[in-house]
Formats: C-alpha cells, sequence, structure tokens
C-alpha cells in the first residue's frame, strides 16, 4: 500500500467533510447564542466566555463524530458553593434555554451535560470551567461523583495542536488515522480503551522526537511499533514551563496533558486496558509486515483491513 492509497481512504473515509464541519460549527454557536441571550436576563450568572473544544475544534474529528464540545467558563463566586454540583447546575440552566427540548435529552456527565439534538444526531457536550480569574482560558473541570478538580486551558491545548501541525503538515492526518484504528478496536469489543486525546498525545510525541509523518503506512508503522517496544510503559511528557513531565506515576500508563503535567490522561487504565492495546498494537505492526511482503496487491490489502476495517480497498 502506498500513502496515495492511504490519503484517498482518510480523504473518503475517515476524515470528516468540510461541510460537515462547518454545519456542526453552526450548530454549536447557536447555543451559544441561546445561552449569552439566556443568561442575559440572569443577572448574577457570571458568564466568563464560551469556547468550541474538542475534536472538531482541534482538526482531529472523524467522520464517524457523533458529538462537539463547548467550553463554558464561569467565575468562581458566581458557581456552585458546593463544585460538584456544578454540572447539575449547567445541566438545569440548559433545559431552561431550550423549553421545547424534552428534560431527557440533557444528560448530566462526569464534567460535561451532553445535550442530544435528535434531528441531527449530534451530542454536543457543554463543558463547565470554573475560570481562575486570569486573562487566558484556563480554569478547573470538576468531576461531579468525587469533586475532584481538573486545572485546564482551553486556548493553550488547541495551541498545542496547532503547533504540532506547524511542525509537521502530516501531524493531523496521522492522528485520525491512528484513532480511527481504534475505532474499529472499539467496534469490535466494547471495552477496548483508547480515548482521543491519549492518540492525539503519543502521535504528538513522536512530532516532538522529529519522527516523518509524510509517509502514512510508515507512520503508522513506526506508531505501532513504538507501543509495542514500550509496552505502554514509557512515560509521555511535553515541555512545560522548562520541565518535562513529573516521576511516572504508578499507573500503568503515563501520558502527560501538555498544559498540566499533573494530570495523567491515561489515569484510569487498569493494566488490563493496557495489556489489550499493546496486543493490539502488535497485531497491527504484524498486518502491516504482512502487507508489506504480500505477493499481490489484495492479499495487501486484507492485511491493511486487519487495522482500517473492511471499508478500506487500497
Amino acid at each position: 500500500m502506498t500513502h496515495a492509497d492511504m490519503r484517498s481512504f482518510a480523504e473518503d473515509h475517515v476524515n470528516l467533510p468540510t461541510d460537515y464541519a462547518r454545519k456542526y460549527r453552526a450548530q454549536a454557536e447557536s447555543l451559544k447564542t441561546g445561552l449569552r441571550t439566556h443568561i442575559a436576563d440572569k443577572p448574577g450568572f457570571g458568564l466568563v466566555k464560551m469556547l468550541n473544544a474538542g475534536s472538531v475544534a482541534k482538526g482531529t474529528a472523524l467522520r464517524s463524530i457523533n458529538d462537539f464540545d463547548v467550553a463554558v467558563y464561569v467565575k468562581k463566586d458566581m458557581a456552585p458553593t458546593k463544585e460538584r454540583d456544578l454540572v447539575d447546575w449547567i445541566r438545569e440552566l440548559l433545559i431552561e434555554v431550550y423549553p421545547s427540548k424534552s428534560a431527557e435529552d440533557f444528560e448530566s456527565c462526569e464534567r460535561c451535560v451532553r445535550i442530544n439534538y435528535r434531528q441531527s444526531g449530534l451530542d454536543v457536550d457543554v463543558v463547565p470551567i470554573i475560570h481562575d480569574g486570569g486573562n487566558g482560558d484556563s480554569g478547573y473541570l470538576v468531576d461531579k461523583h468525587t469533586s475532584e478538580r481538573t486545572y485546564t486551558d482551553v486556548g493553550l491545548h488547541l495551541k498545542f495542536m496547532r503547533d504540532r501541525k506547524g511542525y509537521d503538515p502530516n501531524f493531523a492526518q496521522v492522528v485520525r488515522l491512528v484513532k480511527w484504528w481504534a475505532k474499529q478496536r472499539k467496534d469490535e469489543n466494547p471495552e477496548f480503551k483508547c480515548k482521543s486525546f491519549m492518540v492525539e498525545l503519543m502521535v504528538a510525541r513522536m512530532v516532538d522526537a522529529k519522527a516523518k509523518l509524510g509517509d502514512y503506512p510508515s507512520a503508522l508503522r513506526q506508531f505501532f511499533n513504538w507501543m509495542v517496544r514500550t509496552g505502554l510503559e514509557e512515560q509521555v511528557a511535553f515541555n512545560h514551563n522548562g520541565q518535562t513531565g513529573n516521576p511516572r506515576s504508578k499507573d500503568p500508563i503515563n501520558v502527560l496533558d501538555p498544559i498540566n503535567p499533573d494530570n495523567n490522561v491515561a489515569s484510569r487504565y487498569s493494566i488490563s486496558d493496557r495489556n489489550a492495546l499493546v496486543r493490539a498494537a502488535q497485531d497491527a505492526a504484524d498486518a502491516i509486515r504482512e502487507a508489506y511482503y504480500s505477493s499481490t496487491k489484495s492479499r495487501a490489502v486484507e492485511h491493511w483491513q486487519a487495522i482500517l476495517g473492511p471499508s478500506f480497498r487500497g
């Protein structure tokens, strides 16, 4: 399989088309406009700003995307006294903004409220962030179950992604191809875990290590070989204020948030989850090797289908 084969497949099956992205952004803007209008009539709400976030904003979304993230920053002194109530508080506000929608369309999740738009089939995750009072986009996510705070900065996360695209223009496409591989594994086994943000950071590690991503089959081979070689026991970390990462934690996988290295984005992965990831990477690496040595293109396609799914035709 050639780079051109992989690029054609990505454009036809993997990547989110521009017109779809435009439609999803318009839906998010409609939500933000409705929130602003409603909040304007509620003195003391303390809205600071709203920002698009997630894979569409980062440019790493798949064609199969079914959600769009909107970060809503609120002032600390206007947020609920019990921070664990933050998500439910935002949910009640959103129900007020959309009186024509059923309350069942607003799902209170761990750190966000998921709004289901039945007509478009797209969910919008509204992520409340307690603003830290500064001039930037920093603040704190709050887990509704544990009250745990996590420092974040949507603007700096987006900049991190833009910077990696600047370092290597193939970065986002390789991310999308790896995400597509992970999607195939999740479709086969719902218990398989490989979150989107973790994929982005593991491919970003390749960029920072000066790996060449211009040939997509080769880039995928490098990615899977690294997973197998390290067994995912090697910490993934990035330069942050002059320091690269933190001491490795006892978590089975260490992939550190580049904006907040205290946040291991894989902290909830078990040894079993890690082993399943490494086994899947080994299978992918083996398939790429077999495809390379295949005597016919049809046989090579079969091996790549084991990685990218039956829609891959070469």
